[in-house]
């Protein structure tokens, strides 16, 4: 069985355990197939003296088999908000000795970047060392945020001439990159997966009703109900959404969640004086995910950058129609008006073309399995597959 060795600074872990969980679900996904063995090193950054947050984070970096997958998790040392270009050094550096030893110990075929940057630049130091074929996947804030800086564009691009394959989680993206200077011709397109145990049409009054049970709110008989899902940072565009739901009587706003612009956007909706329509869930467990989409009519994000967003996936897999900004594999994704709207990024986050794209989808009423539909050909099973076939490839 050939042997893949995965770097991913995007894994869950005790701390965070949403983070990353689409990585995850992929490289257990690929493990359960029975066609590869996985070993994830998810490398953990820490400052020299972990203080605060950085404690709790330092005390998840613990290893175990996870879903079927090895998942190892050495401590590197971060250096808070100047480290950046530094990063992949410092993780290269950390993780050789342990990857040295552990191939050493029974060969791996393959080394795996799952992010790239700073995962891309690392994975290529390592897989030159071992003298092994690479792969580097793009999920698109590493190519719209880290490939605009020279430092880092600089070693992304180093990385992606070393690469034997690349990986792209959708058309839009391939361009992008290219943009950057990362070779076209080596780039292949991978959907994300999916769960469809999770994710999939339910009743409405239903999972109003859990989600009144759950998180205590309440609905009004004819009252809608806009959820956005997505970290709470600029580029995720949510202070818009708040404007909108304040010109939108009879309207309630969801954000799950968690960033540094939640205090933000809390004073944007005491301002408006929303704080009895708009709520903040957080961060919630993936399993709870699904009462969210599936109880509300309209999934809405005004994302300055995506790839293809995992949110935009599961939204309509429980049949929730999407309104979303053109941004990355948008348009790759709604082929169809039932699967929702497209529309400009505003910078300026003026709500008007959002607003109007609302209300033309509450008013239309998409049957949920209609809406479902549009995503059928997503699954972790049809993403593993693909992942394996692609992985062959390179090792062949």
């Amino acid at each position: 069985m050939p042997r893949v060795l995965s770097l991913a600074t995007l894994y869950p872990n005790a701390h965070l355990p949403r983070f990353g969980t689409f990585v995850a679900r992929q490289m257990e996904a690929l493990a359960a197939r029975g066609d590869w063995e996985v070993t994830v090193i998810n490398p953990i950054g820490v400052p020299p003296f972990a203080t605060g947050r950085y404690r709790a984070l330092a005390a998840s970096a613990v290893d175990g088999v996870e879903g079927g997958v090895t998942v190892l998790r050495p401590r590197f040392t971060l250096i808070p908000r100047l480290g950046g270009p530094l990063n992949p050094w410092l993780i290269a550096r950390k993780v050789l000795p342990l990857a040295r030893g552990l191939h050493a110990e029974r060969s791996f075929d393959l080394v795996d970047a799952q992010f790239f940057y700073p995962d891309g630049p690392a994975a290529a130091r390592i897989a030159t060392a071992l003298g092994l074929p690479l792969s580097i996947k793009a999920r698109g804030a590493d190519i719209s945020h880290w490939g605009q800086r020279v430092s880092s564009r600089r070693q992304m691009v180093a990385a992606g001439q070393r690469a034997t394959g690349l990986l792209a989680v959708s058309e839009a993206l391939t361009r992008d990159m290219t943009a950057i200077g990362l070779p076209g011709d080596k780039i292949t397109v991978h959907y994300t997966g999916l769960d469809r145990t999770q994710f999939h049409p339910r009743d409405r009054d239903v999972m109003r009703a859990e989600l009144a049970q759950r998180f205590g709110i309440r609905l009004a008989q004819g009252e809608s109900l806009i959820a956005s899902v997505g970290a709470l940072i600029p580029r995720k565009g949510q202070a818009l959404l708040i404007r909108l739901v304040a010109g939108l009587p009879g309207s309630h706003l969801v954000l799950v969640g968690e960033g540094p612009d939640r205090a933000m956007l809390e004073g944007e909706v005491m301002r408006l004086g929303l704080a009895a329509r708009v709520h903040f869930l957080g961060n919630i467990d993936h399993a709870a995910l699904p009462v969210v989409l599936a109880a509300s009519d309209v999934m809405a994000l005004n994302s300055a950058s995506e790839g293809l967003a995992n949110a935009w996936v599961e939204s309509l897999a429980c049949g929730t129609p999407v309104v979303i900004s053109d941004v990355g594999g948008a348009r790759e994704l709604l082929r169809s008006e039932m699967a929702g709207r497209v529309v400009p990024y505003d910078p300026g986050h003026d709500p008007a073309a959002f607003y109007k794209a609302i209300r033309d989808v509450l008013a239309a009423r998409y049957a949920p399995e209609q809406v479902a539909a549009n995503v059928a050909q997503f699954s972790w099973e049809a993403n593993a597959a693909a992942l394996a076939s692609y992985y062959q490839h390179l090792i062949a």
